[in-house]
Order: C-alpha cells, then structure tokens, then sequence
C-alpha cells in the first residue's frame, strides 16, 4: 500500500503512544482518518462531527503517556450505542493491535445481551447472561455480543486500520476475535491466523456429520438446535453457549496490509 508516511512537526510518527503525546488537535485530527465516511453519509452525521447545537459526536480517548486510544462515534449526541466503537494499542513487540471494534446500526432494534435483568454489565456474557435477550438476538438473526444489526461497515474499516498502520511504518497489525463468528468475519477479510487456526479447523470438523459438536446439538438449549452446525451464527452461538466446553480462547489474528491471507475455515459457509 502506497501512503505517505506520518510526519508531525518534523517528527516521524511510529506509535500510538507517539500520536497520543501531539497537541490536541493534531492527534484528534490523525485519530479522524479512522472513521469511515461511509458511516457519515448513512447515519447523516456531519463532516465537522457536531450536531447543530455545536455538540461533538465523537470522544476519543487518547492521553499523552499512554499507548491507546478509544474512538467512539454517535449518529445523535445522546445516543446510547455508538455507530462505531474503536480501541487500538502498541504492544509490547512495537506492533499495532486492534483490541476491541463494533459496528452498530443505531436505528434498528435494542437486545439488552450486555447487561442481566438487573442491570449487571455481563462483558460479552464472559461473566453473566441475560438469556431471555440472548434467545430475542439470536431469533433477530444477531450474533452473540450484539446489542442491536450490524451496520454492514467491517469490510470498509479495515483498509483504513491498513492504511492507518501503514502510515505508521508497519506490515500488520493484530486482532484477538473474541467469538466464533468474529474469526470468520476476519478470515473473509484477508486475515491470517498467529494462534488458533488448528482450534478453528477442528471446530468446524467436529460440527461435521458425527463429530462431537454435530453431536452436542441436541436441543438442550435454545442454543444448541440441531442445524445449528449449518450456518456461521448457528455455531456462534452454540460456542458462546458453552458447546466446546471452554471458553472460545487462544485465537489470535493478523492482517497484512494489502494482503488477502485466503484462509477460510469453514467453507461454503453461510451466516
């Protein structure tokens, strides 16, 4: 990928904790490019970020002395899921890894799957569930960790996390999916596998006709329908269930930039 390196005050820029030591307006206006215009013309939220009371539809978390940076991006001011949610870091290794993205469309039905009945965060049903809403998403055609549709703008923020990165000096940056269905989001989208790819194949044979997932979907659940193994939300949400028996772990991905990986774990798959 052909950009221009990222120079600031003469400075040659290489790390977010590099762009988080700049003035203000200089690192807001870096951490900017992020945001797809596409997400600006659907959800029809201005170039300058504000709404027409002069309120910023954007916060971004980026203090100097630290290594990370959180963008988040409403459709309305005070809307209560952002349109796009971005966390970015360093890591140890001087590469650049995407910690957390998600994508909404602010306009379509709520799921409450983030948080139980009464009121407790269940952090991605990692540490509780609210099954009732979890039956509602997933009967919606939602994924697990959804709170409302996707906004359909994956496959158009991952060229600009590339040239973003590529900007900075660097071949790649990582992400770590923390769902079944999330990996093979990635996979579709040119990445490759650190960890996890051997995890990933054996999911999918063991969904096969007489494996031993194929053969945990015994109606058990809500979650665990037989013909769940079919579709790439059906298996989701088996996983997030607890279906392996574990927690989905151990998968950790790259992206080089302007490079289709073409790995595909689930083939001829439909979501």
């Amino acid at each position: 990928m052909d950009v221009e390196p990222l120079v600031v005050n003469g400075q040659r820029i290489v790390s977010i904790r590099q762009i988080n030591d700049l003035p203000r307006p200089q690192k807001e206006a870096v951490y900017r490019q992020l945001i797809p215009p596409e997400a600006l013309l659907r959800f029809g939220i201005p170039l300058s970020l504000k709404d027409p009371e002069g309120r910023s539809l954007w916060t971004c978390v980026c203090e100097s002395g630290t290594s990370s940076v959180a963008v988040a991006l409403r459709h309305e001011w005070d809307a209560q899921d952002p349109v796009l949610y971005l966390e970015m870091a360093d890591t140890v290794h001087n590469q650049l890894e995407v910690l957390l993205f998600v994508v909404n469309d602010p306009k379509s039905e709520r799921f409450d799957t983030d948080r139980t009945p009464d009121g407790r965060p269940t952090h991605f049903g990692t540490e509780a569930r609210n099954i009732e809403e979890e039956v509602r998403a997933m009967r919606a055609g939602l994924a697990p960790g959804q709170v409302r549709r996707g906004a359909r703008l994956t496959r158009r923020l991952i060229p600009r996390f590339e040239a973003f990165v590529a900007r900075l000096g660097h071949d790649r940056f990582h992400v770590q999916p923390l769902a079944y269905h999330t990996a093979i989001l990635f996979e579709r989208c040119g990445f490759a596998y650190t960890t996890g790819q051997g995890k990933m194949e054996w999911i999918h044979q063991e969904f096969s006709p007489g494996g031993i997932l194929h053969r945990r979907l015994d109606g058990s659940t809500p979650f665990r329908q037989p013909g769940a193994e079919a579709t790439v939300r059906g298996r989701s949400w088996a996983i997030h269930d607890g279906i392996l028996g574990e927690p989905f772990t151990g998968v950790k991905m790259y992206k080089r930039v302007g490079i289709h990986a073409g790995i595909c774990t689930f083939p001829n798959a439909a979501w």
